[in-house]
This record gives structure tokens, sequence and C-alpha cells, in this order.
């Protein structure tokens, strides 16, 4: 039991990256690495993160499976597709490392290669300022939001067709069939793509589908403004009749009213009555 805690621990400690870290999106894709960095700069099969800051890189695939493999940092992590997964690191030492794909991913695997470039945080900001950014990539988030007309039902007011979007990331939502789910990055582009899969509690299924039409590097610029959209001040975060999120105090007796609604019914005995009175 000690071995396992203190093995369970460490995991932790590997598997959920620092709430300092900087974010960085990768896409893998026959036969390149893509990367966004919060600022909107963006490379291909180089990545340049700052010494002694922890990075954590999301991912995903646009084609098959890859591996994002650096030996020099002792990181690899698989990269899927229709789903984000995450890595992080801490670099220490400035200098060029190899990059590779270690999941054999078509005729082409062994020439998707690249590096990381790791600078002094003065040389990484130097580096930053000089890249040619169209903007930030919340920004861009903004402009593909307006462009694909979501503003017209996700708004923060009582007219609006769709969840209010203000403040949701990170936060617990309640769907129809009353589960409960995180808005994380993949939550977010599953209803971007398949807007029926999870349906808000209180709105209808009238959302169409955008795939085939948001490419992946606009999911994660819109991801990303959703990311920034902070409630205001002025209104509850349950702006609606029917509230689309959750207050952290509520879940657990969701949790616990969702188990016992789960647990069967002994055969030849009555479901209790939780009002109280008599039937």
């Amino acid at each position: 039991m000690v071995i396992f805690i203190w093995g369970a621990g460490i995991y932790y400690h590997m598997e959920r990256a620092p709430v300092n870290a900087l974010e960085i999106y990768g896409v893998g894709k026959q036969w390149m690495w893509k990367f966004q960095h919060p600022g909107g700069q963006r490379e291909i099969n180089t990545l340049h993160v700052p010494m002694g800051r922890p990075v954590k890189v999301t991912m995903i695939s646009q084609d098959v499976i890859h591996s994002f493999f650096v030996p020099a940092f002792r990181v690899k992590q698989d990269v899927l597709p229709n789903r984000y997964v995450f890595t992080w690191f801490t670099a220490t030492v400035p200098g060029t490392y190899h990059l590779f794909c270690s999941q054999y991913c078509g005729t082409k695997h062994s020439g998707m290669v690249g590096s990381v470039i790791v600078m002094t945080p003065e040389d990484y900001a130097e580096w930053l300022a000089s890249g040619k950014a169209e903007g930030s990539l919340a920004s861009l988030g903004e402009k593909a939001f307006q462009q694909y007309g979501c503003t017209t039902c996700h708004r923060p007011d009582s007219g609006a067709r769709g969840p209010n979007l203000e403040g949701l990331y990170g936060r617990p939502v309640r769907l129809t069939d009353n589960r409960v789910v995180l808005a994380d990055d993949n939550y977010i582009r599953e209803s971007i793509l398949e807007p029926n899969a999870k349906v808000v509690s209180g709105f209808q299924s009238i959302m169409p589908t955008f795939r085939g039409v948001v490419s992946e590097d606009e999911i994660i610029a819109i991801t990303e403004y959703i990311k920034h959209l902070a409630p205001q001040e002025s209104n509850p975060l349950n702006n609606r009749s029917t509230p689309t999120q959750i207050r952290d105090s509520e879940v657990p007796n969701i949790q616990k009213q969702n188990q016992q609604q789960q647990q069967p019914t002994p055969q030849g005995t009555k479901p209790a009555n939780p009002s109280g009175k008599k039937p």
C-alpha cells in the first residue's frame, strides 16, 4: 500500500501540468508537426520554448496516430485523431533538441522530424516579438466565432438559443440526460463537430454540425477564445431559467443522486419515497 501511494503521487505529479505552464497547441499530420503559440505565432516542424518554464503542449492528429517524442526530455505522447491529448515538460538547458514521430504513420514516417529550440526567457520574448503573427490565438478565435455566426445563438441574454459561453471553460455542465460533464478542450471540439452528442440542459438540439466547415486550426483558436471569455460581473453565472452551468457546490449532490438512481431496486421492495408523503 505504501508503494502504491508513493507511486500514485509520482504519477499524479507527472500527468498534471503546473498551473503556470505555457500552453501551446500542436497538430500532427502526414508528415509534419504544426504548432501555435498563444500570441498567434505559428511553426512547422520547429517548436520554440523558454528555458525554466513548464510548457504544456495540447495536441491532436489530423489523420492517423502519431507520437510526439523528444528523447532528450524523456517525453513521449501518442497523438490521436478526434481527441486532444497533452504532455508537458520543463527545459532546463538552452539548445536544439530532436523531435520525432515514434509511431509508424505511413510511407514518409521517417521524414516526420523536427526540432525543439530552448531559449533563455529574454531570447524567447525577443523571438515572439519578431514573429509575424496576425493576432493572438484568442483574437483569431474571436474572428472565426463571428465569421461562422456563433454569436447569433450563443449570447449572454435570456433570448439566446444556445448556451452562454462566458465563464464556461473548466466548469461542469448539466446535459439533457442529467449527466454532468466538464467543459474542457475535447468537450468544446465535440460540441462544434458533433453538437447532438451532448445537448445542454434547457436547450434544443438545433445546432448544425461544422464538420468539414471549420478547420482544426480554427477549432483550436475558437477554443482558446472561449477560454478567455470571463463571466460578466453584473450578471449571475446561471442567467437562464434552466441553468446550463453548475456551481461547484452542486456537483457532489448531483453525482450522488445519479448514483442512487442507477442502483437497482431489490426485487419485492418498493422504491423509496423521497417526498416523505403517503402515496
